[in-house]
């Protein structure tokens, strides 16, 4: 597919919703907590487990006026340790009950909040130091604490005054940080007044947190979030979605809490008493399915694709892959009749032919029931978000009884810009936008965004002059807006191939179509300056080591080697030869792959080549790749 042509005239160029919200009788993102505490103190706010238990132990239930009590503790000790109004103060750790607290805690002290991956190399945590300064800094392990210690020496920036929600057993001069329980002590003469007086100094136009962006190229950016950014996404989105974010309903939340998007969920779910089980490991999250039984569920597409690809599984070991392959068929096929039943004047809608609901019956009976149990048997809705869902996985999912809202946002519109709503779901499209933002769409066919939860800048004020236009913010995504305001993406404008031909390519349709193989973690289309494209396929090591398995046959060697490797295997060039050729089959043959490469990424260069989200970081890969690139065109 081509990037889209410029916006012809009388085509959808704006598309806005109407805040459902009034804000403005609100100070800043603190009263969230503290409103809903004096409204529903005894509600279970959160649902948590001891380090290193088991998922089917038992859970410990916190209510919200639990929650608030050690957010208030720590947020005096905090005080009491020297933490003013406007500083800074660091979280650097993995997903869990003790990050709420901390994110609380500073914002209730008054402090700018700057999260960071707990996996960051140790040049992009300098980075940080140097950039926001902090004062403090939360730290999930000992560990964590002498990589920020040392990340700080080196950069020649201060080092922060480190709590540690897991100190371990290390003391004297062997240990680094102070455990985040003494907070509560060194606080008990901070007065409930002295408090409250802090939490009230931030406005809403105040920078409540600096997030710096994960960077797919590698070069992370500071964005400033304001208390108005935080308050008005969060309760616009909660009332935009009153079917999902509602007091019965619970989650379990893996995404990293130094992301936008899980942090912002994290708030609503407070804000509307929504109970909350943090996952440090996104391996859990199938198994906690079932124990913790959630009505809703935010995930990236891989985590569809792994549920998916383990029922497929479940289905050859038992030699009905054929049946299974009815039943994906069919599930999809209903999703598609549920859509076009959206779509429908009310009073024309008809009713699913009897062939699809004989068929749809019976494989409930075989397959969706048996994957509903298994993912809970509770969930209402998910959210997709962070990567592109493939409309075939949408519409399966929604045919088998579990609909998925697709949404689209960055770090810089506050987390969701746009989304699907309940009873207009379309697969392939990111909805309308949420309450309270606007839409447009440049001549370019550039994304642009503003509205409530646009950011307030960078903290680099050279990085801001080519960020806006016309009050805009350039989102650097492509995409189309659909006379209802739906937004389609397609691709992102710095992703655009340009051939040595002059052919002009957005590589994401194809690379997507041959991600739907269950052996494909990422595809890269390339060609940029070259007389015609190749690919590079990064393997999912676990599944490709599962399908060997299945086989009775020894995997090769690079699938468990360290770093990155360029890997020649006959049986999976066989295997993915078949999805480049499909994928081929969907773009001109200008726009088609004529070679290609398979590559491994080591777990231990994980995080040099995949963000915490799981996106690639495409420019890594390439100069990485830059010798077998060059190869490739030889």
């Amino acid at each position: 597919m081509s990037t889209p042509p410029p916006v012809a005239p009388g085509t959808l160029r704006e598309a806005a919703t109407s805040p459902l919200v009034d804000i403005s009788g609100i100070h800043n993102v603190t009263d969230l907590l503290a409103a809903r505490c004096a409204k529903a103190p005894d509600h279970i706010a959160f649902e948590t487990r001891a380090p290193g238990a088991d998922l089917t132990d038992p859970w410990r239930q916190i209510s919200t006026r639990a929650f608030a009590s050690e957010v208030e503790a720590a947020a005096r000790g905090l005080i009491a340790s020297g933490v003013t109004a406007g500083d800074t103060v660091m979280i650097v750790a993995g997903t869990q009950y003790l990050w709420a607290v901390a994110d609380h805690a500073a914002l209730y002290s008054g402090a700018v909040v700057v999260p960071a991956y707990d996996t960051a190399p140790e040049s992009q945590l300098a980075a940080i130091l140097t950039d926001a300064r902090p004062v403090a800094a939360f730290v999930g392990t000992p560990a964590l604490a002498r990589r920020i210690a040392t990340a700080a020496a080196a950069a020649g920036a201060p080092v922060p005054t480190l709590w540690v929600f897991e100190p371990g057993s290390g003391a004297g001069a062997a240990r680094v940080g102070l455990p985040m329980s003494e907070l509560a002590t060194r606080g008990t003469h901070v007065t409930p007044e002295d408090l409250e007086r802090r939490r009230l100094t931030a406005s809403l136009d105040d920078v409540a947190t600096v997030v710096y962006t994960s960077g797919t190229t590698g070069s992370p950016k500071g964005a400033r979030i304001t208390h108005r950014n935080l308050v008005g996404q969060v309760l616009n989105t909660a009332a935009a979605y009153r079917e999902v974010v509602r007091e019965t309903g619970n989650t379990i939340l893996f995404l990293p809490l130094t992301h936008v998007l899980g942090r912002a969920l994290q708030l609503i779910c407070v804000a509307n008493g929504m109970r909350v089980a943090h996952l440090a490991n996104p391996q859990e999250v199938v198994r906690a399915l079932a124990v913790l039984k959630p009505t809703f569920l935010v995930v990236v597409p891989r985590v569809l694709e792994r549920i998916q690809g383990a029922a497929a599984a479940s289905a050859r070991e038992k030699k009905l892959s054929r049946v299974w392959d009815a039943a994906v068929r069919t599930a999809e096929r209903w999703g598609s009749f549920l859509e076009e039943r959206d779509a429908a004047d009310p009073g024309t809608a008809a009713r699913a032919p009897l062939g699809l609901r004989a068929r749809h019956a019976l494989f409930d009976r075989l397959f969706y029931r048996r994957l509903r149990t298994v993912m809970g048997n509770r969930i209402e809705y998910l959210l997709s978000g962070a990567a592109t869902l493939q409309p075939e996985l949408a519409r399966f999912f929604r045919g088998i009884g579990v609909p998925i809202i697709e949404g689209y946002g960055l770090t810089e519109t506050t987390a969701p810009l746009t989304g699907g709503r309940p009873g207009a779901l379309a697969a392939g499209s990111v909805g309308t936008p949420l309450p309270g933002n606007r839409v447009r769409i440049a001549d370019t066919g550039e994304v642009l965004a503003s509205g409530i939860g646009v950011f307030a800048g960078y903290t680099d004020p050279e990085r801001n002059a080519g960020a806006f236009v016309d009050g805009f913010f350039r989102t650097g995504d492509l995409g189309s807006l659909s006379a209802d305001g739906t937004l389609t993406l397609h691709g992102r404008m710095n992703h655009v191939i340009v051939t040595s031909t002059g052919r002009t390519v957005s590589p994401e349709p194809w690379e997507q179509a041959v991600e739907a193989h269950p052996l494909v973690a990422h595809a890269v289309l390339l060609g940029t300056d070259r007389p015609f494209l190749t690919a590079a396929l990064v393997l999912d090591t676990e599944a490709a080591t599962e399908w060997f398995r299945r086989r009775g046959e020894t995997p090769p060697a690079e699938l468990s080697s360290p770093g990155i490797a360029v890997l020649a295997d006959a049986r999976l060039t066989a295997e993915l030869s078949t999805a480049i050729t499909a994928a081929n089959a969907t773009v001109p043959p200008s726009e088609r792959a004529q070679y290609s490469r398979l590559v491994t990424i080591g777990a231990d260069r994980a995080d040099g080549f995949i963000t915490p989200t799981m996106k690639l970081k495409r420019q890594a890969l390439l100069d990485a790749l830059r010798p077998t690139i060059d190869e490739l065109y030889g």
